[in-house]
């Protein structure tokens, strides 16, 4: 696979075969063909507009929620590292907020703001664009119920607002072309005070590293809870605790997480992804969707591909 980069005219960091291992949080992952950091919107707008339509686009944040195979990616992966950093208050109660801002950024920027509703944005380890791509949630609150309007990029590279609602929103899911990714939102907050809601944000921490794995190699929670049930405790009631694939092993502090020990493989975090969803069906009749999105190849079918 390849085409002219050099009448591109970029301004960006383009990397060759560039190991997606360095860009997930579970550090695992094989290589992608053409990996792009761009300078800037404008940069962005004519990398992806001059990329042949064979090739594949991938949106990338912080690689919070994102398992990519062993085999690695076909086609380009496309970072919002950098970009898309802007974060202001727009009047009273709407704040502007770019797709790159980590969300626990934007939570602190709406305390400091005297601004309520998505303090949970505090826990949640990726950029705001992938919480939008997902309707990221937790303690109950999910981030589109405060958006009022999004602004997208197109694979032509042009711009375009969309009001919320021209999406179907669900949980853990938001209607959008594969050809359109999400650079900035517009948000709708009520008003409190800054020492109320900073202290709802230090509980909600608080509450997160008492239950959760903090500071291992994990992507978050695997599996989206079910209607009316828990992930968690299904997978708790089956007795996987500490159940073990390779070097990945499903956290003894919360069973909803998989944790990569320091040697796994995006093939044995798969594995054990599948065995989990396997045990649970068989013992409560309930299939758990994954809420990590699974992309790229295996080594066998680049193998077999070879062959």
């Amino acid at each position: 696979m390849s085409f002219d980069l050099k009448n591109m005219d970029l301004k960006g960091d383009l990397r060759l075969h560039e190991p997606m291992s360095n860009h997930t949080s579970w550090k695992t992952g094989g290589n992608v063909d053409y990996y792009y950091i761009a300078a800037d919107k404008d940069d962005l707008a004519k990398f992806i507009s001059g990329l042949p339509n064979s090739i594949s686009i991938t949106w990338v944040g912080l690689g919070s929620n994102l398992l990519v195979r062993d085999g690695g990616l076909s086609g380009a992966v496309v970072s919002v590292v950098g970009l898309f950093s802007e974060l202001k208050k727009l009047n009273e109660t709407e704040i502007y907020v770019g797709a790159g801002v980590p969300c626990a950024k934007a939570a602190n920027f709406t305390a400091k703001n005297g601004l309520e509703g998505v303090e949970f944005l505090a826990g949640i380890p990726g950029t705001i664009g992938g919480a939008l791509a997902m309707n990221a949630g937790a303690y109950g609150g999910e981030i589109w119920s405060y958006v009022n309007e999004v602004e997208i990029i197109n694979r032509k590279g042009k711009t375009k607002i969309y009001e919320k609602k021209e999406f179907d929103i669900s949980y853990r899911s938001v209607s959008i072309s594969s050809d359109e990714w999400f650079i900035s939102c517009k948000m709708k907050l009520g008003i409190s005070k800054q020492k109320i809601v900073s202290e709802r944000i230090k509980n909600m921490l608080r509450e997160r590293a008492n239950q959760q794995p903090l500071g291992k190699l994990s992507c978050g929670s695997v599996f989206r809870n079910p209607p009316n049930q828990y992930a968690a405790k299904l997978i708790d009631l089956c007795g996987l605790k500490g159940k073990r694939v390779g070097g990945a092993i499903i956290s003894d502090k919360h069973s909803n997480f998989i944790i990569n020990t320091g040697n796994a493989t995006s093939s044995d975090i798969e594995k054990l992804i599948e065995f989990v969803q396997a045990t649970v069906y068989e013992k409560h009749s309930i299939k758990l969707v994954p809420e990590v999105r699974i992309i790229g190849k295996n080594f066998t079918e680049v193998n077999d591909a070879i062959a």
